[in-house]
């Protein structure tokens, strides 16, 4: 990989996205319990305000949900069920290893502002939104936010991150989940450029039982490259060198291994049950969640 300058990020908000962002909700395809109650309906019945059916009273159901009236015109003893609100987990992971600096904007700014874009969704609907950085930390890990008036802090907090010592993908992702148990919606963010593989690593996240999702965040660079003629590529993360000669023939390569490689890692994901998106630094944010995260059913 040849090292590149990073150019200065643009903010990772606008006013037009957020105005955006405000009508979306991000959706969870598995029933959990929330550890208290927030502002999403769930398929499960429950005891919150909203009426929602009616089933036959048996011995050591709660006697205040029984329906009086109905008793005295019918004879029956009827249990009102209501709908009862979740509380949604909403985790975003960063990868931070320096290859993530690449390109313009760099994969790295990309990453946050796709990150706070859908912590600022799970906000507006007062889900639990935590973000981390993949930097292996074995510290207690990044805060958690809730409701609009955390925006502030999750920004300038996604904001801090950077690159940090290049610790394998699998260690970063093992040493999160041993820290968090909740379950929810939990989205990777990562060029997936890890020597050792992806694999242990999305294991140790289907092991979590939560519905993860995978973006696949590529410079367009990375993607298309247009170089030519004798050249030396550096490793941005390990420093290893490799002189070569680009032509066409070799470009045309390149691009074959990587259409192999994407389609390689989607067939994994969908294997189990893990939903793959690849996407181009180049593809504006807005339209990555509006159009193909909405596809895949991640926000509605």
């Amino acid at each position: 990989m040849i090292e590149t300058a990073t150019l200065a990020d643009e903010p990772l908000l606008s006013p037009a996205l957020l105005a955006q962002l405000e009508r979306m909700e991000l959706v969870s395809r598995k029933i959990f319990r929330g550890r208290m109650k927030g502002e999403r309906r769930s398929k499960r019945k429950g005891q919150s305000v909203e009426f929602a059916d009616f089933r036959n009273y048996v011995p050591g159901d709660d006697l205040r949900f029984i329906d009086w009236n109905l008793y005295a015109r019918l004879d029956k003893l009827l249990l009102k069920l209501f709908l009862e609100e979740e509380d949604l987990h909403f985790y975003s992971l960063i990868d931070v290893s320096e290859s993530m600096r690449f390109g313009t904007p760099t994969k790295l700014h990309y990453a946050k502002q796709l990150a706070a874009s859908l912590g600022y969704i799970g906000l507006c609907r007062s889900d639990r939104v935590k973000i981390e950085a993949l930097d292996g930390a074995a510290a207690s890990g990044a805060p958690v936010f809730r409701g609009k008036r955390s925006l502030g802090r999750m920004v300038d907090y996604v904001q801090s991150i950077d690159t940090s010592a290049n610790v394998p993908l699998a260690d970063a992702v093992k040493a999160f989940c041993l820290r968090n148990r909740g379950k929810g919606i939990l989205v990777l963010i990562s060029d997936l450029m890890d020597k050792t593989g992806y694999d242990a690593a999305l294991k140790f996240l289907v092991a979590q039982n939560m519905d993860v999702y995978v973006i696949h965040v590529l410079s367009q660079e990375e993607i298309d490259p247009e170089i030519l003629g004798d050249l030396k590529l550096v490793d941005c993360e390990d420093h290893d060198t490799a002189e070569i000669s680009v032509s066409q023939r070799l470009i045309d390569r390149y691009r074959a291994t990587l259409a192999a490689y994407i389609e390689q890692t989607r067939d994994f994901c969908q294997r189990r049950g893990i939903v793959y998106t690849m996407t181009s630094t180049e593809r504006s944010v807005d339209r990555l969640v509006s159009r193909y995260l909405r596809h895949q059913g991640l926000v509605r």
